[in-house]
């Protein structure tokens, strides 16, 4: 009982004791730290970046739309180009394809827009009102274009907020005339702040018009790169997917030995992929920074060597007084431990501001979990018991009467 008492003052004694060796030897602690704070750091670093890009692209296609089938055109085998859609395609789909509540064909370049003496060069959509919905699209000012605009090719357009800042400032765009070369087209409104996209990449920098008026004043065909389709519901999704294979092989001509010279792409797959690959990346280039803290691992147990060597007498003098051999173990152990958790800490902290730096230039919001954190404290404690035990359990070892004689 009475040695059970004084277990608690023993632990914290120790904690003392190691603290004073740290301080005692600071560059030595510094250079024996550097190991674990530069792999605790590139870990940290890595799993918060992963975990906010992981977050935005969810939060991208959430944002977009839960049941959305994109399909796009691609080239045959021996073919040198892609066979783009029609508006008819996208019409028969809307027509016959069972549970599709939205469907929107888009045309798409990049051209350089004027007004007010400024210039900027961006993204033009053709599209219909469709899109509205599927891409969640609301607006700070004005209106979307209408179905008989969109009928009659209305020069007409809605600009992203990007587009307003560099074209017109703090000024009300509505009702202005934005030019590209002798095209022009008056704005009637202007999209709230959408934000920076994975799938979209700047979604507020562009210029969204009717698929027929860029098909008549910008494009000179009739072409359309993309088709988006909305399902009324998941369930629907693999079920119209086939169909749109089916419908579209048909229309191309595709006969049965050929393959789909288009794809239709699921977007729940795409997010798994990218998933897949953020997961991926993370665990190699996670793995590669752990070979540091291995090092780290390895720079605790020299350094702990040295100071059994170096403390020789001091644990003879403590065994010979009646300390026991768990006391001295305990002791070197928490120091091996405090030395790892320091270095730990100082790496958690510079991994996360790392995370941070590199989350604002990528525009992906970082935050600092409790799996980070705990691999941030408790890869380094664990480190610190694995290469700390082999010295601790050495000192514990030594002879008292053999201790108190070294020089």
């Amino acid at each position: 009982m009475r040695r059970e008492g004084i277990v608690a003052p023993i632990f914290f004694n120790c904690i003392f004791m190691a603290f004073r060796e740290l301080r005692a030897n600071v560059l030595r602690t510094s250079l024996t730290c550097l190991g674990m704070i530069i792999g605790v750091a590139a870990v940290i670093t890595v799993v918060s970046v992963m975990q906010g890009v992981s977050r935005q692209v969810m939060q991208d296609v959430s944002e977009m739309a839960h049941n959305l089938i994109v399909i796009v055109p691609r080239r045959e085998p021996g073919q040198d180009r892609r066979i783009q859609f029609k508006l008819d395609d996208a019409d028969a789909i809307r027509a016959q394809v069972q549970g599709a509540a939205f469907v929107a064909p888009s045309a798409e370049n990049y051209l350089m827009f004027s007004a007010n003496g400024h210039e900027h060069e961006t993204d033009v959509e053709g599209t219909t009102i469709d899109m509205f919905t599927i891409r969640s699209w609301k607006l700070a000012l004005g209106r979307g274009f209408t179905q008989p605009e969109v009928n009659n090719g209305a020069t007409v357009c809605v600009i992203g907020q990007t587009l307003r800042k560099e074209l017109f400032g703090l000024q009300n765009p509505i009702g202005a005339t934005i030019r590209s070369g002798p095209f022009g087209c008056r704005v009637v409104g202007v999209l709230a702040v959408i934000g920076h996209s994975f799938i979209t990449s700047d979604a507020d920098d562009l210029v969204s018009m009717p698929i027929s008026t860029f098909h008549k004043r910008l494009a000179g065909n009739t072409d359309v790169t993309m088709i988006n389709v909305m399902t009324q519901s998941a369930g629907q999704i693999e079920p119209a997917m086939d169909f749109i294979t089916t419908l579209l092989r048909e229309r191309r001509g595709i006969g049965p030995a050929r393959k789909d010279n288009f794809r239709v792409v699921d977007i729940r797959e795409e997010v798994k992929t990218l998933d897949s690959i953020a997961l991926k990346l993370s665990l190699t280039v996670g793995g590669v920074a752990a070979i540091s803290l291995f090092v780290g691992g390895i720079g605790i147990m020299n350094v702990m060597l040295v100071s059994v060597t170096e403390r020789t007498r001091e644990i003879g003098i403590r065994l010979a007084v009646g300390a026991q051999q768990g006391d001295v173990l305990l002791q070197f152990l928490i120091e091996a431990v405090v030395l790892s958790l320091v270095g730990g800490a100082m790496g958690a902290t510079l991994g996360f501001l790392g995370a941070v730096a590199i989350g604002g230039a990528i525009s992906v919001p970082i935050s600092l979990t409790t799996e980070v954190l705990a691999l941030g404290l408790g890869v380094p404690a664990l480190i610190g018991i694995l290469f700390g035990f082999f010295p601790a359990l050495r000192a514990s070892r030594l002879d008292p009467i053999e201790a108190l004689r070294f020089e």
